[in-house]
Protein backbone atom coordinates (compact mmCIF):
# COMPACT_ATOMS: atom_id res chain seq x y z
CA UNK A 1 0.00 0.00 0.00
CA UNK A 2 1.33 3.48 -1.11
CA UNK A 3 1.83 5.80 1.72
CA UNK A 4 0.76 9.43 0.67
CA UNK A 5 2.00 13.02 2.41
CA UNK A 6 -1.64 14.73 3.18
CA UNK A 7 -0.86 18.36 3.18
CA UNK A 8 -4.65 19.24 3.28
CA UNK A 9 -4.95 21.78 6.83
CA UNK A 10 -9.00 20.62 6.33
CA UNK A 11 -8.33 16.87 6.71
CA UNK A 12 -9.96 15.15 9.73
CA UNK A 13 -6.76 12.98 10.19
CA UNK A 14 -3.58 14.72 8.91
CA UNK A 15 -4.90 18.59 9.05
CA UNK A 16 -5.18 20.70 11.97
CA UNK A 17 -9.35 20.64 12.21
CA UNK A 18 -10.89 18.62 15.44
CA UNK A 19 -13.30 16.63 14.63
CA UNK A 20 -16.01 15.53 17.86
CA UNK A 21 -19.63 15.18 18.26
CA UNK A 22 -21.75 12.65 15.81
CA UNK A 23 -20.34 10.10 13.48
CA UNK A 24 -22.51 8.80 10.81
CA UNK A 25 -22.22 5.87 7.86
CA UNK A 26 -23.50 6.63 4.78
CA UNK A 27 -23.11 6.54 1.26
CA UNK A 28 -21.84 8.67 -1.20
CA UNK A 29 -24.08 9.87 -3.70
CA UNK A 30 -22.12 13.19 -5.29
CA UNK A 31 -18.57 13.83 -5.96
CA UNK A 32 -18.26 16.35 -8.45
CA UNK A 33 -17.57 19.38 -6.25
CA UNK A 34 -13.84 19.93 -5.66
CA UNK A 35 -12.81 18.43 -2.08
CA UNK A 36 -16.51 18.07 -1.42
CA UNK A 37 -18.57 15.06 -1.75
CA UNK A 38 -22.50 14.33 -0.58
CA UNK A 39 -22.96 11.75 1.63
CA UNK A 40 -26.79 10.32 2.47
CA UNK A 41 -28.27 7.64 4.82
CA UNK A 42 -31.18 6.12 5.66
CA UNK A 43 -33.29 6.11 8.59
CA UNK A 44 -36.57 5.32 10.62
CA UNK A 45 -38.73 7.49 11.59
CA UNK A 46 -41.57 6.56 14.20
CA UNK A 47 -44.77 8.19 12.87
CA UNK A 48 -47.28 8.15 16.08
CA UNK A 49 -50.49 8.35 14.39
CA UNK A 50 -50.07 5.24 12.32
CA UNK A 51 -48.11 3.28 14.77
CA UNK A 52 -45.49 2.74 12.21
CA UNK A 53 -42.37 3.22 10.75
CA UNK A 54 -41.42 5.56 7.33
CA UNK A 55 -37.68 5.89 5.87
CA UNK A 56 -36.73 8.93 6.19
CA UNK A 57 -32.71 10.25 4.24
CA UNK A 58 -30.71 12.53 6.16
CA UNK A 59 -28.26 14.41 3.20
CA UNK A 60 -25.46 16.00 4.22
CA UNK A 61 -22.49 17.56 2.84
CA UNK A 62 -18.28 16.60 3.67
CA UNK A 63 -15.36 17.69 3.59
CA UNK A 64 -13.39 14.84 0.99
CA UNK A 65 -9.41 15.24 1.78
CA UNK A 66 -7.21 14.67 -1.17
CA UNK A 67 -5.62 11.21 1.18
CA UNK A 68 -9.30 9.70 1.47
CA UNK A 69 -10.53 11.10 -2.19
CA UNK A 70 -13.85 8.92 -2.10
CA UNK A 71 -15.71 8.56 -4.75
CA UNK A 72 -19.87 8.05 -5.90
CA UNK A 73 -21.34 4.98 -4.65
CA UNK A 74 -18.36 4.54 -2.03
CA UNK A 75 -19.41 3.49 1.74
CA UNK A 76 -17.55 6.63 4.24
CA UNK A 77 -17.54 7.25 7.90
CA UNK A 78 -18.04 10.72 8.34
CA UNK A 79 -17.86 12.83 11.92
CA UNK A 80 -18.83 16.58 12.73
CA UNK A 81 -16.22 19.21 13.18
CA UNK A 82 -16.20 22.61 13.61
CA UNK A 83 -18.18 24.51 10.62
CA UNK A 84 -15.51 24.17 7.08
CA UNK A 85 -17.55 26.47 4.78
CA UNK A 86 -21.33 27.84 4.46
CA UNK A 87 -23.06 23.88 4.14
CA UNK A 88 -19.86 21.74 5.25
CA UNK A 89 -20.42 20.40 8.59
CA UNK A 90 -18.68 17.10 8.32
CA UNK A 91 -14.86 15.44 7.51
CA UNK A 92 -14.51 12.12 5.87
CA UNK A 93 -12.71 10.09 8.22
CA UNK A 94 -12.31 6.98 6.20
CA UNK A 95 -13.94 4.35 3.53
CA UNK A 96 -15.51 1.48 4.89
CA UNK A 97 -16.28 0.15 1.40
CA UNK A 98 -18.20 0.15 -2.05
CA UNK A 99 -22.59 0.12 -1.89
CA UNK A 100 -23.11 -2.04 -5.23
CA UNK A 101 -26.59 -1.84 -4.67
CA UNK A 102 -26.34 1.89 -5.06
CA UNK A 103 -24.24 1.44 -8.47
CA UNK A 104 -26.09 -0.98 -9.55
CA UNK A 105 -29.78 1.65 -9.22
CA UNK A 106 -27.35 4.26 -11.03
CA UNK A 107 -26.43 2.15 -14.13
CA UNK A 108 -29.49 0.60 -14.12
CA UNK A 109 -31.40 4.91 -14.05
CA UNK A 110 -28.47 5.75 -16.76
CA UNK A 111 -29.65 2.40 -19.45
CA UNK A 112 -33.44 3.77 -18.54
CA UNK A 113 -32.69 7.39 -19.59
CA UNK A 114 -30.66 6.10 -22.60
CA UNK A 115 -33.43 4.25 -23.78
CA UNK A 116 -35.74 7.42 -22.97
CA UNK A 117 -33.66 9.29 -25.32
CA UNK A 118 -33.61 6.66 -28.13
CA UNK A 119 -37.19 6.30 -27.97
CA UNK A 120 -38.05 9.97 -28.27
CA UNK A 121 -35.49 10.34 -31.38
CA UNK A 122 -37.28 7.97 -32.96
CA UNK A 123 -40.78 9.57 -32.67
CA UNK A 124 -39.39 12.98 -34.10
CA UNK A 125 -38.28 11.24 -37.06
CA UNK A 126 -41.49 9.36 -37.29
CA UNK A 127 -43.26 12.56 -37.32
CA UNK A 128 -40.87 14.69 -39.70
CA UNK A 129 -41.66 11.28 -42.09
CA UNK A 130 -45.25 11.11 -41.95
CA UNK A 131 -45.12 15.28 -42.14
CA UNK A 132 -42.79 15.01 -45.53
CA UNK A 133 -44.92 12.51 -47.11
CA UNK A 134 -48.32 14.12 -46.38
CA UNK A 135 -47.06 17.37 -47.58
CA UNK A 136 -45.82 15.72 -50.62
CA UNK A 137 -49.23 13.42 -51.15
CA UNK A 138 -50.70 17.62 -51.72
Amino acid sequence: METMTCTDKKCGIHGRVRTHGRTFVGTVTQGKAQRTATVSWERLHFVPKYERYEKRRTVVKAHNPACIEARKGEIVRIMESKPISKTKHFVIIERVGKNWQYMAKEELLQEDAKLVTAAAIESKNKEKDTNSNSKENK
